[in-house]
């Protein structure tokens, strides 16, 4: 008995833990977005309150969807832009200010449909998903371009910005001074910037380099207490996730400390960052109002003579968060760049899970197989840990008689009983807690596929089979509108789809396959329990649903084979069975 009600109170304190924080958090530490403050540096005056972020990100309101495909037509479609082309990017940037502001990610949909179009991660500024990245400089007594004064550059003719050809945008001021900036771009995500003064002219000038990322906030996917959207950085090798939209709108700038490494926005699986390269730089989170903030690396102030020229280097990020990218830019000597992707304190555990199911999705092509096939290996592993459960629950159960003949004995005495019982389970040699193992052992990888599946992008749009065409986002097709027939969406409450009846089902079926339980009680917990979970687990991802269905029916499978390596075990369950069934059969 004692033994059951520890497996009761795991699950349901498992439950607890993966199901019940998010909400726990959410009502003491509400991460609502809030119209922001349109604060000194500029803005509209009135700030509009926008609809709820959601996990993939992107416009919310259906005329600002409208708006921007109109506004983008109009504004990609002037003169005065260098086209950018490369495997993993492609679009343009603007002569007026030389801004980046026109960016798609070539490797990805923005829907599960084919014919979707890339994902879009800058737009110009204006348009109601603006973001984009601005480099210039700030000037003593001399003319400079910066964001205030945008200038329009010069660009090579019919220069175009691939991995084999960088090009070169300049300006000149009337005093001399010539300002050029070399973009060059790789095959991934990275968009390297060489900011270049030369002074012609006949005095020293002082001058500051800077580069800006600028966004909405209209766009910002949904910020959570396990998966950070927003602000982040890292500083003198410390990655941070501490900041968000909300703080940065309240006062207005906040000031990191420590040089910089990286700094930008980050959403679930997109991300725009600022990185330094070779020169010391300070940086900060501003917001300009009505939801438009940008993250800034400012460089040391610089004398540059007569007929001389100083140059710095920034590199700009902006792309997927692909977890071989991101590293790979890691080891080339961004710091922490690997952990922009919000793995948490269990990353040691949850980074295996994931380059175990890369691996099983190269060798066999489809996400839901190797979920499949992770399931099996885990099962496989703790497959000597359920026979030792197996072989505890038969011990248990030969120890029955010996543990109700103590209680009846020691009944008026508790502290005894207990003494006698532990006295039986070491004479026995019987652990009553060897039945929580295999369970206990399977939290950790149940929350890193978790993790897995809301954080990683190559999960993002993979399909599995017949209808479900995104293991990373919940079952579509719901029971209580036929599958998509009547016209209506239930409740998330009441969103039960194939699987997650599945879940139920076999769920059911391993707890028919254990034991009958002493304790009414812990009987009708048994009983509610796999519906209780069927509703608890249906919205979450369908990758994670597989996993558990495919453990549920492996289970009854290993319970069957150690039932006929356990015939007294089995034939206590029917015995206990059969008593139940007369029992209730039993006149009242």
């Amino acid at each position: 008995m004692e033994n059951q009600r520890n497996i009761i109170l795991a699950v349901l304190l498992t439950a607890l833990v993966l199901f019940g924080w998010e909400a726990g958090v959410g009502y003491f530490y509400p991460q609502a977005k809030t119209p922001t403050q349109t604060v000194a540096a500029g803005g509209a005056e009135n700030a509009t309150k926008p609809g709820k972020p959601t996990r993939e990100g992107g416009l919310i309101d259906a005329a600002d969807r409208s708006l921007e495909a109109k506004d983008l037509a109009t504004e990609l479609a002037a003169a005065g832009r260098v086209k950018i082309k490369a495997p993993g990017l492609s679009g343009s940037i603007s002569l007026n200010g030389a801004i980046i502001d026109d960016l798609v990610i070539n490797r990805h949909r923005e829907t599960v449909e084919k014919n979707s179009g890339p994902v879009r991660i800058f737009s110009p500024y204006g348009t109601p998903a603006q973001q984009f990245t601005q480099l210039g400089w700030v000037g003593q007594g001399i003319e400079t371009p910066d964001t205030n004064n945008p200038r329009v550059w010069t660009a090579p003719a019919n220069a175009v910005l691939t991995p084999t050809t960088p090009v070169t945008l300049t300006w000149t001021n009337p005093t001399g001074q010539r300002f050029g900036i070399t973009y060059s771009i790789d095959q991934n995500y990275l968009i390297t910037a060489r900011q270049t003064v030369a002074n012609a002219g006949g005095n020293a000038v002082s001058v500051k380099p800077f580069a800006v990322v600028n966004r909405t906030e209209k766009t910002a996917s949904l910020d959570t207490w396990n998966v950070h959207s927003g602000p982040i950085g890292a500083f003198d090798g410390s990655v941070t996730f501490a900041t968000n939209y909300k703080d940065v709108a309240e006062t207005g700038t906040v000031n990191e400390a420590g040089n910089t490494d990286w700094i930008g926005f980050t959403d679930v699986y997109w991300m725009s960052a600022l990185i330094p390269s070779g020169a010391k730089a300070t940086s900060t989170f501003r917001s300009l109002g009505n939801q438009i903030f940008r993250a800034d690396v400012v460089y040391d102030q610089a004398i540059v003579q007569p007929r001389t020229q100083q140059s710095v280097t920034t590199r700009i990020f902006a792309g997927a968060k692909e977890h071989g990218v991101l590293d790979a830019y890691e080891a080339q000597g961004i710091a922490n760049f690997g952990l922009a992707i919000d793995w948490g304190w269990f990353r040691w555990f949850e980074k295996p899970i994931f380059w175990l199911l890369t691996k099983l999705f190269s060798l066999v092509g489809n996400f839901g197989v190797a979920i499949i096939l992770l399931t099996l290996i885990v099962r496989g592993i703790m497959f000597p840990v359920a026979q030792r459960q197996f072989a505890s629950m038969a011990a248990m159960r030969a120890i029955q008689p010996k543990m109700k003949a103590i209680q009846e004995r020691y009944k008026d005495d508790k502290q005894k009983q207990q003494q006698e019982i532990m006295a039986l389970y070491k004479q026995e040699k019987v652990n009553p807690l060897a039945g929580c193992l295999p369970m206990f052992l399977q939290i950790p990888v149940f929350f890193a596929l978790y993790k897995t599946l809301i954080l990683a992008i190559e999960m993002r749009h993979q399909p599995f089979v017949l209808w479900i065409k995104d293991l990373s986002a919940p079952d579509p097709l719901h029971i209580l509108n036929l599958f998509g027939l009547l016209p209506f969406d239930p409740p998330s409450f009441l969103a039960i789809g194939v699987l997650a009846l599945l879940l139920g089902i076999t769920m059911y079926l391993q707890f028919q396959l254990n034991p009958a339980q002493m304790d009414p009680a812990q009987q009708q917990v048994f009983k509610l329990m796999p519906w209780f979970m069927m509703f608890v687990m249906a919205p979450f991802a369908s990758g994670l649903l597989v996993y558990w269905i495919t453990s549920n029916l492996l289970t009854i499978a290993q319970q069957k084979f150690l039932y006929s390596r356990h015939p007294q075990l089995k034939a206590q369950a029917e015995k206990d069975a059969a008593d139940k069934a007369r029992a209730t059969a039993r006149p009242k």
